[in-house]
């Protein structure tokens, strides 16, 4: 059978990958207590290949990042143990695994934070009610705007959370800039209406994110970081008049730090349901950025396949179809039919159902 360009070997820094398909970064809601579980081994692992690349849910960095339920964190002794096996059990099928960085900043509520303070942001501005997949309301509190000489501290949390990680075993970290989350509300100008050196242009809205970066990169190596990026998205009102000119600066001011890879989600991502059409919004960011790139955004084995070689990207990230097909390399080594994914089981607290119960191709009728 003749190889297909999503499975080529490539080399990502000092990591040797066998393929160019990667799990892509999923909050799961199944970590009790944000304790990561032993089910987590399995689930993980499940998806493991020799030479394949996961990252991990989204990961708190301390006790103000949380915003949703049972997410897992990094920041306490407990969850540092509690990773390892979870680790362990990826390496011991040859799997390169990162740890995604995560702060939720104002897309919390006072209920998730403690003592029920109010959650922190870049801003006071409040994130509008949501309707959720499942038909259900969230609402959010508002945000405390973070003084400036508060943000340090948050920077450290990111660098202490990296330290904690790669002593939990994990091959590196991934920073999520992306989502709407805290480091994208400091970046985008809907949601950064500060007046000091974090606000106004672009190169102060880019401050924090860099800062963070600039400290992991210090503590655990550039060659062990990635960063996940998402310009032309608006999720939780957060959106930039310019996120061709935010993707750019950012790229470039991460080639400075020397980062591994730039994971980056097409503007596409907005689209749910039907076929996608790749506008390829990415490519400057692409031929800007001087480590590996990754794309993400409902790509499916064609139009993976396709991206990869014409050199759009390094590397696919995959979402949904990964999650629904544990063994998703070999479907599409074989061209086979793929599970369909249950989007009703997608943050349930079971740990099993909807998690680590979807069939292999050996088990499947």
């Amino acid at each position: 059978m003749a190889a297909i360009p999503l499975l080529g070997s490539y080399k990502m820094g000092k990591f040797d990958l066998s393929h160019r398909i990667v799990l892509a970064p999923l909050t799961r809601s199944r970590s009790y207590g944000n304790v990561p579980q032993p089910h987590a081994a399995v689930y993980y692992s499940q998806r493991a290949t020799d030479g394949g690349l996961l990252i991990t849910e989204a990961t708190g960095v301390s006790d103000t990042a949380q915003g949703y339920p049972d997410t897992p964190g990094v920041w306490t002794r407990e969850q540092v143990e509690a990773w390892k096996p979870i680790v362990d059990a990826v390496h011991a099928k040859g799997g390169v695994f990162f740890c995604q960085l995560w702060h939720v900043g104002r897309v919390s509520n006072t209920g998730y934070q403690p003592n029920g303070q109010d959650p922190i942001s870049s801003t006071d501005k409040q994130v509008p009610t949501q309707v959720l997949h499942d038909g259900s309301i969230e609402e959010y509190s508002r945000p405390r705007r973070l003084r400036t000489e508060e943000i340090p501290r948050i920077v450290e949390d990111f660098r202490l959370a990296a330290r904690n990680a790669i002593e939990a075993g994990f091959d590196g970290v991934e920073i999520h800039g992306a989502n709407g989350y805290l480091i994208e509300q400091f970046m985008k100008d809907s949601a950064n209406d500060r007046t000091d050196e974090y606000g106004g242009s672009l190169e102060n809205r880019c401050r924090f994110a860099l800062e963070v970066v600039e400290a992991v990169v210090g503590e655990i190596g550039a060659d062990r970081v990635g960063m996940r990026l998402s310009p032309f998205l608006d999720y939780m009102d957060c959106w930039d008049s310019d996120p061709e000119a935010l993707a750019l600066y950012m790229v470039q001011a991460l080639n400075k730090h020397g980062i591994l890879y730039c994971h980056m989600i097409e503007p596409r991502m907005a689209v749910v349901n039907g076929r996608y059409h790749i506008p390829h919004r990415l490519l400057p960011m692409r031929k800007a950025f001087k480590g590996t790139f990754i794309v993400a955004g409902g790509y499916d084995r064609d139009e993976g396949n396709k991206v990869v070689d014409e050199g759009y990207t390094d590397l696919v990230a995959f979402g949904r179809l990964f999650l629904a097909n544990p063994d998703l390399p070999k479907r599409f080594e074989l061209n086979a039919a793929v599970n369909k994914y249950d989007r009703t089981t997608f943050y349930t607290s079971d740990p099993v159902v909807g998690y680590t119960d979807y069939p292999f191709m050996e088990n499947s009728v």
